[in-house]
C-alpha cells in the first residue's frame, strides 16, 4: 500500500529530556559542557554559583559568562536546535572568535542539553553587544506533557537590557528545581573538574573560572595540582612530531631533605634518547618485527606530553610532614592518571578515577618493579584542535572514538611512557640505595643482620645469645647455598632459550637441504653442527663442572654457540685474543662462563641492530662489529674484554647490573645482573672500564665495553 503523503519522523517531546539524561553521563560533565560553551562564546570569565544545592527543591545553579552572547537567530537556529551543525561549520571554515581567536570546541550540538541533567526549570538571559536582551524560559515538567516535539513551544522574550546593562554582554543560565540533592562528594568532584578543565601546565589565555558555593566548608581542605606537584620527584616534557620525538626533557629533583642525592637531567642530546628518538615498536601481528608509528598517517598533529611522577615508598614519605603525606596520597588516589587536553581544554574521562585508558595499572601488575601506575602520575597530553580532526569525540563526551588514529595516538603515548619509565628506574634505584637500606643487599641477609643486632642488644644470657646467633649463621649459610642453586637455574634457563633457538634454525636448514638429493655432504655437515650445538648447550645444564679450562678454548666454544646468530645479524667478530701468545688457564664453571658470554653478546646484538636500523633510515652504511681480546693485569689476573661499536651504555653502569633495570624496549633487565652474580660465584668480577683504559681500536671507544676479570690458575 502506498501512502498519499510519505510519513516522516515525529520526535517525541521527551526526546530532549532523554538527550540530557542519557547522553550526558553525570552532573560534572553537564556543568563542564556549559562552561565549554562559554569558552566557545569568547568569554573571558565564567562564574559558577551554587546555593542550597543539598536540597533539590530549593537549590539553584547559575552559570554566568561575559562572552559574545546570542541574538534571536542564534537562539532559534543553534541553541534551540538539537544536533545543530552551527559550530561544526565554524570549525570547518576555520572561523575563529573575534576577540580571542578561538576555534569552537563543541561540534555535536548537544552539549547545551546538559542543563536538562541539572534541573527542571531553566531561565536563560543573553545579550550581544549593543543589542536587545533575550530571555528563554523552559519548564521541562510542562514540556514533557506535550506529546510531540513540534507541539512544545519555547518562550523567547526580547526586551531592553535589564540584567546586562550598559555595555555588558554575555549569557546567564539559572537552573532551579534540581534533579538531585547534591552532597559533599558531588560538590568536591565538580570543583576538581572545573579546575582541571584548563591544563595546569599551560592555562588558557584570557579564560578564567570562578566557583562560589554557600557550603564553603565542603571544599576548603582541597589542595591544588601545583601544591601536589611540588612534591613530585620526577618531571618530564616531551613533544612528538610524526614518527619522532622532537623535544625531550626529564628531571629527577630530590627534595631538600634528600642530601644524599643530586639533580639528574636528561635532554634530547642524550645518547639514550637519540637511540629511542624514532617511535619504533614491536608489531602486534608479528612479534619478531619492528614497525614505526607515525602520527602523520592521520590528522593528529603534534602531541605535547608533560607530567609529574611521584614515589609512594613509605620510607621516603617519612621525610615529609605527616599531614602533607595524607593529602598527597589522597589526591593521587582520586586524581592520578594521564589527562588529554585539546587547545588546553580537557577532554572528558581521560585521567578520571577508574578510567585506565592506557592500561597503566595492568602493565604495573605484570611488571611492578618497572612500570608507572595511575596513582603515582599526574600528567597532561595536549593537542591542537585544528590539527587533530581524526581524533573524534564521542557523542556522550566520554573520550575519543576508538578508531585507527586513536590507536596510533595511544601507542605513541605508551612508547614515550616506556622511555620515561626506564630513566626513572635508574633514579629510583639510587633512591632505594640511599633511603631504603634493606634494598642494598639481599633482603633475607639484611633481616638476619638486623636480627643479630637485636639479639646481641636484648639477650643478656651469653649461652642463649650464642646459640641464637649460631642458628642465624646457619640460616645465612643455607640461604647462600640455595641462592647459588637458583642462580644456576636462572642462568641456564635464560640461555636454554637461546640454545633452542639455534637448534630450531639448524633443524629448519636440515629439512630444506634434505629436499635436495644432491647435497648429502651438506646434510652430514649440518647434522654434525647440530650435535655439536646440542652438546655445547648441555654444558649449561650440567652441575659441578668447576675445573681448569683454557680461556681461549672457552671463548671459542662460546662463539661457536653463537655463530649462526652472528651470521644472521651480519656481525663481524674481531678475535684479537687469538694473537695472545701465552696459553692461559682459569678455574671456573664452564656453564657459568658460557652463560656470561651469551648474555653480554646478546646485549651487543640488540644494540648493534638498533643502531643499524637508525643508520638505515638516513641511508648510511653501518658495519656491526664486536671486538674480543685478552689482557694480562699487573695483579696477576687475566681480563677478557668484549666491546662493540654500538652507542654504548645509555644507563649508568652502576644501575644496569641491578635486576629489572634495562633500556631495551622489551627487555627484562636480568642478563647483566645474572652475569655479575655469576662472576661473584666464580670468585671473579665484571668491570665497566672507561674509554682509553685499554688499548682497543678507535671505533670501539664509544661502544659498550665490558671486562670479565679472572684469577689466572
Amino acid at each position: 500500500m502506498n501512502f498519499k503523503n510519505n510519513p516522516t519522523f515525529r520526535p517525541r517531546a521527551r526526546l530532549l529530556l532523554q538527550l540530557g539524561d542519557q547522553l550526558i553521563k553525570n552532573e560534572n560533565i553537564a556543568v563542564l559542557e556549559l562552561v565549554k560553551n562559554s569558552y566557545d562564546a569568547d568569554a573571558r570569565n565564567v562564574k559558577i554559583r551554587m546555593k542550597n544545592v543539598e536540597n533539590k527543591e530549593f537549590g539553584k545553579i547559575e552559570i554566568l559568562d561575559d562572552g559574545c552572547g546570542m541574538d534571536e537567530d542564534v537562539l532559534k537556529n543553534a541553541w534551540l536546535e538539537p544536533g545543530s551543525d552551527y559550530k561544526e561549520l565554524q570549525f570547518r571554515k576555520n572561523k575563529r572568535s573575534v576577540k580571542y581567536n578561538r576555534l569552537p570546541i563543541g561540534e555535536k550540538g548537544i552539549g547545551r542539553f546538559g542543563v536538562h541533567k541539572l534541573g527542571n526549570k531553566i531561565e536563560l538571559i543573553t545579550r550581544k553587544e549593543d543589542a536587545l536582551e533575550y530571555v528563554v524560559t523552559i519548564d521541562w515538567k510542562e514540556f514533557a506533557k506535550k506529546k510531540y516535539l513540534k507541539d512544545a513551544e519555547i518562550s523567547i522574550i526580547a526586551r531592553p537590557p535589564q540584567y546586562f546593562l550598559r555595555k555588558r554582554h554575555g549569557t546567564r543560565i539559572i537552573i532551579t528545581d534540581l534533579k538531585t540533592d547534591w552532597d559533599r562528594r558531588m560538590v568536591r568532584d565538580i570543583y576538581k573538574a572545573l579546575f582541571t578543565l584548563s591544563s595546569p601546565f599551560k592555562t588558557i589565555d584570557h579564560f578564567s573560572i570562578d566557583f562560589e558555593i554557600d557550603r564553603q566548608d565542603w571544599i576548603s581542605d582541597l589542595i591544588s595540582w601545583k601544591e601536589v606537584g611540588d612534591f613530585a620527584l620526577f618531571y618530564y616534557k616531551v613533544k612528538i612530531h610524526g614518527s619522532e620525538i622532537k623535544e625531550f626533557y626529564y628531571r629527577f629533583k630530590p627534595w631538600k631533605s634528600m642530601d644524599k642525592l643530586t639533580l639528574h637531567e636528561v635532554d634530547i642530546t642524550n645518547q639514550f634518547i637519540i637511540d629511542h628518538q624514532t617511535l619504533e615498536v614491536t608489531s602486534q601481528e608479528n612479534k619478531k618485527e619492528k614497525v614505526i608509528l607515525d602520527l602523520r598517517k592521520y590528522h593528529i598533529g603534534d602531541v605535547d606530553f608533560e607530567g609529574y611522577i611521584f614515589d609512594r615508598d613509605l620510607k621516603l614519605l617519612d621525610l615529609i610532614e605527616e599531614n602533607k603525606v595524607r593529602q598527597i596520597r589522597k589526591y593521587l588516589d582520586e586524581n592520578g592518571g594521564i589527562r588529554v587536553y585539546r587547545d588546553n581544554l580537557r577532554i572528558n574521562e581521560y585521567g578520571e578515577k577508574g578510567n585506565d585508558w592506557l592500561n597503566l595499572d595492568l602493565r604495573r601488575v605484570n611488571v611492578p618493579a618497572k612500570r608507572i601506575s595511575n596513582n603515582i602520575i599526574l600528567s597532561v597530553i595536549n593537542i591542537k584542535r585544528e590539527d587533530s580532526s581524526d581524533l573524534i569525540e564521542k557523542t556522550n563526551r566520554e573520550g575519543f572514538v576508538e578508531n585507527e588514529a586513536y590507536n596510533e595516538f595511544k601507542a605513541a603515548i605508551l612508547y614515550v611512557v616506556g622511555i620515561i619509565e626506564k630513566l626513572r628506574q635508574v633514579d629510583k634505584a639510587n633512591l632505594r640505595d640511599a633511603y631504603s637500606p634493606s634494598e642494598n643487599e639481599e633482603p633475607v641477609l639484611h633481616l638476619t643482620k638486623e636480627l643479630k643486632q637485636y639479639v646481641d642488644k636484648k639477650i643478656k644470657d651469653d649461652t642463649i645469645r650464642g646459640q641464637i646467633i649460631d642458628y642465624i649463621d646457619q640460616i645465612e649459610k643455607d640461604y647462600n647455598e640455595i641462592n647459588e642453586i637458583l642462580l644456576t637455574a636462572s642462568g641456564a634457563g635464560l640461555t636454554l632459550g637461546v640454545g633452542i633457538h639455534e637448534i630450531d634454525k639448524l633443524v629448519k636448514n636440515l629439512v630444506a637441504i634434505v629436499k635436495v638429493d644432491s647435497v648429502s655432504n651438506d646434510v652430514r655437515d649440518l647434522i654434525q653442527d647440530l650435535q655439536t650445538t646440542v652438546n655445547d648447550f648441555l654444558h649449561l645444564l650440567k652441575q659441578n663442572d668447576k675445573k681448569s679450562y683454557s680461556i681461549k678454548e672457552l671463548i671459542d666454544s662460546s662463539l661457536a654457540n653463537l655463530r649462526y646468530r652472528l651470521k644472521v645479524h651480519n656481525i663481524e667478530i674481531i678475535k684479537a685474543y687469538s694473537d695472545f701468545g701465552v696459553e692461559i688457564k682459569i678455574d671456573c664453571s664452564r656453564r657459568f662462563f658460557l652463560s656470561s658470554i651469551l648474555n653480554i653478546i646478546d646485549n651487543s646484538i640488540y644494540w648493534l641492530e638498533k643502531k643499524h636500523r637508525n643508520f638505515a633510515r638516513v641511508k648510511t652504511i653501518f658495519e656491526k662489529k664486536i671486538f674480543i681480546n685478552l689482557y694480562a693485569e699487573k695483579n696477576g689476573s687475566i681480563s677478557l674484554l668484549i666491546a662493540d661499536n654500538g652507542t654504548g651504555f645509555t644507563l649508568p653502569t652502576s644501575q644496569i647490573i641491578k635486576p629489572f633495570i634495562t633500556s631495551k624496549d622489551e627487555g627484562m633487565g636480568l642478563g647483566l645482573h645474572i652475569t655479575n652474580q655469576i662472576m661473584k660465584v666464580m670468585d671473579a668480577r665484571m668491570v665497566f672500564p672507561e674509554s682509553g683504559d685499554y688499548n682497543i681500536p678507535q671505533e670501539f671507544n664509544n661502544g659498550a665495553i665490558i671486562i670479565l676479570q679472572f684469577k689466572e690458575r
